[in-house]
């Protein structure tokens, strides 16, 4: 497990999911279940409809009904993606459970998990941002706009791989040490959103 076998991974579901670029087309997840691929796919399945959500949302068109509705959508994919990150965080527990920290060694504060999350959006940003380097219906100034971002991504995804990578390293030599904190989100839980349970 490395930062380039998750950002393959990234970069898979992204183009499997613009073969239809349809937010309600069904994931086909390659990957067996009890695999961590499954998991990194399925993470950036969630962020890439999601992606897609947002931009539909913004439509100054889109009826009250249908905005809200997407919002709500919104909200659950953020719980999907919370648990997905979660089980991707267990996994990695699992994995360094038998390592036994230095003295010397510092918790990071973001587990892998986490930080795979920021590399999941920024494979998104790539592939958005690249599309608009290829249009021909604007400008060569917007052409060049974008491109100096994508210039900018690129060397983002290089050091959060750099990152990524050298983190596992840490945890594996004892160096430092994940702890992993599970969301305690209050909104979706009726009997702790005062809206919700105020309602019963």
């Amino acid at each position: 497990m490395n930062a380039n076998f998750a950002n393959e991974l990234f970069r898979r579901s992204i183009q499997d999911y613009h073969l239809t670029d349809n937010v309600d087309a069904p994931i086909q997840n390659p990957y067996l279940d009890d695999e961590i691929a499954s998991l990194l796919y399925q993470k950036n399945w969630i962020d890439t409809v999601q992606w897609h959500l947002e931009d539909i949302i913004r439509s100054p068109t889109i009826s009250p009904n249908e905005l809200v509705a997407i919002k709500r959508r919104i909200d659950q994919s953020n719980q999907d993606r919370t648990d997905t990150v979660e089980l991707i965080d267990t996994y990695f527990d699992a994995q360094f459970c038998g390592i036994t920290p230095k003295p010397t060694a510092r918790m990071n504060s973001e587990t892998p998990a986490w930080l795979l999350d920021r590399m999941s959006i920024l494979q998104l940003k790539l592939y958005h941002f690249r599309e608009q380097t290829e249009r021909a219906d604007v400008s060569e100034e917007h052409r060049q706009k974008t491109q100096q971002k994508l210039i900018v991504l690129h060397e983002q995804e290089q050091d959060l791989a750099q990152c990524f990578d050298e983190l596992l390293e840490d945890i594996q030599n004892g160096d430092r040490y994940m702890k992993v904190y599970r969301q305690m989100k209050m909104y979706n839980d009726p009997t702790l959103n005062p809206v919700l349970y105020g309602q019963s």
